[in-house]
C-alpha cells in the first residue's frame, strides 16, 4: 500500500494513522484525502485491525485545514465534486466497523475539525484549538461540518461558530462536547490507546454493531429498527453466549470474535 502523506503503524490490534504533512500543519489536500480512502479501506478489510487512532506529525497541528493552494481553480462543478469526494472517504471513517479515535495536538480547523468530527471519539491536547473558518474564505464547510457540529454541540453554538469563524479552546471544546477528554500532549495518544484497550476485550460484533446504530440515530432519525437487528445479530454469536455462561460463573468473558 502506497500513502504519499500518511503514516501507519500497527501495533496490538491498533493501528495508528498519522497525517504526515507537519511543514504544511498537515493541511489536508486531495492527496490526503486519497490516501485516507486506501488507509480506511484497509482497515475495513484487515482483520488483525482492530481500532485506529488518527493523529498528526508534529505538536502544532492534527490538520490545520484544507490546502488552500488547491482552491484557486474551483468551481461550482468540480467545487460540488471537491466536497462530495471528502463527504464520502469522511463518511467512511464514520461508518467504520471498528472503533475510530482522532488523538488531537495543536490545530484541527476547517477539514481538520471535519476530519476529527469524522471519528468515534476524539481526545484533545491541552493546547489543541478548534474551528470552521472557511467563511472567512467566503466558502463554507463542505466535509459535513455544518451536519456533525450540531450534531455533537447543538444547532445554535455549531451555527455560532461557523458565522463567525472563531476558533474555540480544548477545554471549550470538551464543555460543548466536541471532544471526550483533555490531557497533557504527551499523553493524548496514551489516553486514546487505554481507551480502545478497554475496547478491544469486548466482542468484536457488539461493538461494529453498536457504531452502526448510533450512526443509524444520527443519519436517519430512527434507529430503533437497526438496534433491534443488530441486538437479534448479537445474539446469534458465541460471544454472546461467552458472556452470559462468564456472567453467571463470575469470571472475566473470553471473547474470540465468533
Amino acid at each position: 500500500m502506497s500513502l504519499e502523506t500518511l503514516k501507519l503503524d500497527k501495533t496490538g490490534g491498533i493501528v495508528t494513522i498519522t497525517l504526515n504533512r507537519a511543514d504544511k500543519l498537515n493541511a489536508l489536500n486531495q492527496q490526503t484525502i486519497k490516501d485516507l480512502d486506501t488507509a480506511f479501506q484497509e482497515v475495513y478489510d484487515d482483520p488483525e485491525i482492530k481500532a485506529v487512532i488518527l493523529t498528526g506529525a508534529g505538536d502544532k497541528a492534527f490538520a490545520a485545514g484544507a490546502d488552500i493552494s488547491e482552491f484557486k481553480e474551483l468551481n461550482y462543478m468540480n467545487g460540488r465534486k471537491f466536497a462530495e469526494y471528502g463527504q464520502e472517504v469522511f463518511e467512511k471513517i464514520e461508518d467504520c466497523p471498528k472503533p475510530v479515535i482522532a488523538a488531537i495536538k495543536g490545530f484541527a480547523l476547517g477539514g481538520g475539525c471535519e476530519l476529527a468530527m469524522a471519528c468515534h471519539m476524539r481526545i484533545a491536547a491541552e493546547e489543541a484549538k478548534f474551528g470552521q473558518p472557511e467563511v472567512n474564505l467566503g466558502i463554507i464547510p463542505g466535509y459535513g461540518g455544518t451536519q456533525r457540529l450540531p450534531l455533537l454541540i447543538g444547532k445554535a453554538k455549531a451555527i455560532e461558530l461557523i458565522l463567525t469563524g472563531e476558533m474555540i479552546t480544548a477545554e471549550t471544546a470538551h464543555r460543548l462536547g466536541l471532544v471526550n477528554y483533555v490531557v497533557p500532549k504527551e499523553e493524548v495518544i496514551l489516553k486514546a490507546e487505554e481507551i480502545l484497550n478497554k475496547i478491544l476485550n469486548k466482542a468484536g460484533l457488539a461493538v461494529s454493531q453498536t457504531i452502526e446504530c448510533v450512526n443509524a440515530f444520527y443519519r436517519e432519525g430512527d434507529g430503533y429498527q437497526t438496534e433491534a437487528n443488530a441486538f437479534g445479530n448479537c445474539c446469534k454469536t458465541e460471544d454472546f453466549k461467552e458472556g452470559v455462561a462468564a456472567f453467571v460463573e463470575k469470571r472475566k468473558p473470553n471473547f474470540t470474535g465468533k
